[in-house]
């Protein structure tokens, strides 16, 4: 079987490529490659069938990847009429559908849609099928560094587009089996405390989870066990098993065979994956259960690392958009880190010779520890922090969830329409769920979010068992020595020129946040939008500001208005002693008004707008400020318009020229008038936008207006985090997404400029 193990090596190699592309290529050099691939699968040579192996997957994996693409091109123009079948909804306005025709044309494999803010039925369920006329419009994120992915992570769950349904007709009220079940398992659960917990446990429907619990989960490290994935689906399958043993007892002797509990254990796992909804991580641990089946079946024995590498490359090609998955990467990594562990790190003598009670919890430690040092690098570059009680907390949660609230939850599943039985079967599983959150209560707030700089000596775990099982402290200590010293002089700061600075315009959507930076500190002009349950500061601001390691010292509210102060209690939340200038004239606001000026870290901030008197209000009452190092000069305007633009150039029109301008108002038409474009006399104008929004801003107008007086236009909508990176009287503008982490999956998506 060595030719299977080097064809999964082939596979791999050839899919893990799509993680960095910048771009998906043209079709003809996807033909020329494939050509490519069958002249050297005629070389009669193992390596080189190995090599054309890996090509063709690289060939499948491209091509899957621009198959995805192509109803962004397609059917986001003008609406169209689909036929779509329910997947998932919260019975009000929030649908998951699928598309399975458009146009009366069959569409396979069904296409995944959200649609937010649209009533279907009173009596909607899963399973339905309706037509539609829709505008679907293609997936687009914030892109931030140390942000959220969110278009990478559409990709990978395949729910590429969101739908305006403007005309629905129900032609099929059927529900599925799987909403039956549902149903049934609500109406038992509803009078019970962890109703939501449990449903997410069962199905994946997570909506019922709440926003304490979620982040009771998050703090202590443990959220990965109350969503469907591997350790899950393995749970079920091992619950198969042992049922089919348990039946084979009452078999006779000649009709045993190994064969009936492995397929019971697929089975299982099949059935609780369709009872998840086929969600992807569920879909994967099912593909990795069969891949183990039929190496079992083979008859001979197969080492961890194979079986691992062939489940890997089972699954990505199956689907290879899978290697955008942050928890797929995770789950390879906690597997590999088992294996590692185990093999390098065995369990010392005293725990495994160890009798009574005691063996296991020291059993259950060991294994805790190394997961938590092997997981630490990924963990950070995904999640940017780790959970410093996660150790405690696992001791507890993983033996009472695999051991107690599965098993149990499972019975219910099977029992739930029981009398009595089904009852007191999910009366069990939430006393068990009150028992872990209690406890998890009791743990202090471990979550500590770590910087970029902390990521290489998170390898510091897997470079010190290596140290330890090849005994390098005895044979080369001052090579170790200096190996240790070298990790931690990475986790300085990178010393920075004295006339260094930057300029961030982050994509936080409608609304503005620039962060101005010098030698580690950070100048914040504007913080963001608001709504219920969050702030563009808690989503976007304070992380970016964490990854990079900077301390926000002052801040600068332009005006009133939300999407301009929106995250400011957030910010004084984790900095007390924030100083905050605005022309609000709140209390414990230093003033913001003409003819102020100040200095910070060598830059000098003049005001330009408003005058003291008379109190102005709203977006003409907007700070103006005027930032430069004596080289460098940006102009910042906040929402000012085309009124207040003119009376601030009354007998200052040779004190705004800039290098560089922030577009006023988001790029409104009633803000950057001709005089003010032509006293700036600037090379480039930025804009805080967002796609979709509902004032279609930037204007098309204003964008031209701009543009023919000289200026190269950005916008965050089209290209994520703007960053201007200042030395002297050189600075350049790079965009996140074109510039700072080109990839195919970060492109702008569908039409060349959609911002309405």
């Amino acid at each position: 079987m060595g030719n299977l193990i080097g064809l999964c090596f082939s596979a791999v190699f050839g899919i893990v490529p799509l993680m960095w592309l910048p771009s998906i290529p043209r079709l003809p050099i996807m033909a020329a490659l494939f050509i490519a691939t069958l002249c050297i699968a005629l070389i009669r040579h193992q390596w080189a069938r190995y090599a054309a192996f890996g090509l063709l997957c690289l060939c499948w994996a491209l091509f899957n990847a621009r198959e995805t693409l192509m109803p962004f091109e397609q059917w986001t123009r003008k609406a169209v009429v689909v036929e779509a079948v329910v997947e998932r909804s919260d019975g009000k306005q929030n649908h998951e559908l699928k598309i399975v025709s458009l146009e009366g044309k069959r569409v396979f494999p069904p296409v995944g849609i959200r649609s937010l803010g649209s009533y279907l039925s009173d009596d909607l369920c899963a399973g339905q099928r309706f037509r539609m006329k829709v505008h679907l419009r293609p997936v687009h994120g914030q892109l931030n560094e140390g942000g959220f992915d969110s278009q990478r992570y559409a990709l990978a769950q395949h729910q590429l587009l969101s739908a305006r349904i403007l005309d629905a007709k129900r032609i099929s009220s059927v529900c599925s089996l799987r909403s039956y079940w549902l149903t049934a398992v609500e109406k038992t659960t509803q009078q019970l405390p962890y109703q939501g917990v449990i449903l997410a446990l069962a199905f994946g429907e997570r909506a019922g989870v709440s926003d304490e619990q979620k982040n009771l989960l998050r703090q202590s490290g443990t959220a990965h066990l109350m969503a469907i994935s591997g350790m899950h689906i393995s749970l079920a399958a091992m619950v198969g098993w042992l049922i089919a043993r348990l039946v084979q007892f009452a078999f006779p002797a000649h009709r045993i065979h190994f064969r009936m509990p492995l397929l019971a254990s697929v089975f299982a796992a099949a059935i609780y994956t369709w009872l998840a909804g086929g969600n992807p991580p569920a879909a994967r641990a099912l593909i990795g259960v069969t891949i183990w089946l039929f190496l079992r079946l083979q008859g001979r024995y197969w080492s961890s690392w194979e079986v691992w590498l062939c489940c890997i490359a089972g699954i990505l090609i199956y689907d290879p958009l899978t290697v955008l998955s942050d928890s797929f990467l995770l789950s390879v990594l906690a597997v590999a880190s088992l294996i590692f562990w185990y093999q390098w790190m065995p369990l010392p003598r005293f725990i495994a010779t160890a009798k009574g009670i005691f063996r296991y919890p020291l059993a259950l430690l060991h294994l805790q520890i190394g997961i938590m040092v092997l997981l630490l690098p990924l963990q950070i570059f995904i999640f940017h922090g780790l959970s410093l009680s996660a150790l405690l907390a696992n001791l507890v949660a993983v033996p009472l969830i695999s051991f107690a609230v599965v098993p149990l939850l499972l019975a219910g599943l099977v029992l739930t329409n029981i009398p009595w039985i089904g009852e007191y079967l999910w009366w069990g599983v939430d006393r068990l769920l009150a028992l872990l959150f209690t406890t998890l209560a009791w743990l202090p707030d471990g979550w500590f979010e770590v910087a970029k700089r902390f990521q290489i000596l998170s390898l510091s775990g897997w470079i010190a068992v290596f140290i330890y099982r090849l005994s390098l402290w005895r044979s080369a200590p001052f090579s170790m020595i200096a190996l240790m010293l070298t990790l931690a002089v990475s986790t300085s700061r990178e010393e920075e020129k004295d006339d260094a600075w930057q300029v961030n315009m982050l994509d936080v959507g409608h609304g503005l946040a620039i962060a101005i930076v010098r030698q580690g500190k950070v100048f914040l002009y504007d913080t963001g939008n608001a709504w219920p349950g969050g702030d563009a500061a808690r989503q976007v601001i304070i992380p970016w500001l964490r990854w990079h390691n900077l301390s926000l010292e002052q801040v600068v509210i332009s005006h009133e208005h939300l999407d301009h102060r929106g995250g400011l209690n957030s910010l004084l939340y984790e900095w007390p002693a924030l100083k905050i200038r605005s022309p609000l004239r709140w209390a414990g606001h230093h003033p913001c008004f003409q003819g102020e000026r100040w200095e910070w870290q060598g830059l000098q901030f003049t005001v330009q707008w408003p005058p003291p008197q008379p109190v102005m209000t709203g977006n003409n009452g907007s700070c103006v400020v005027m930032v430069s190092d004596g080289h460098f000069r940006i102009l910042l305007t906040g929402d000012v318009e085309v009124e207040a633009e003119l009376a601030m150039l009354k007998r200052r029109w040779g004190l705004l020229h800039a290098d560089i301008v922030q577009v006023p108002h988001h790029g409104s038409r009633t803000s950057s008038g001709a005089p003010l474009l032509r006293a700036v006399k600037g090379s480039a104008a930025l804009a805080s936008t967002s796609r979709y929004n509902a004032w279609h801003l930037p204007s098309s107008k204003v964008i031209k207006h701009y543009q023919s007086q000289g200026y190269v236009w950005y916008d965050t909508a089209q290209s994520g985090q703007l960053t201007i990176d200042i030395n002297s009287d050189k600075w350049q503008i790079n965009g996140f997404r074109a510039q700072i982490l080109p990839r195919w999956y970060h492109q702008w998506f569908g039409v060349s400029r959609d911002n309405g």
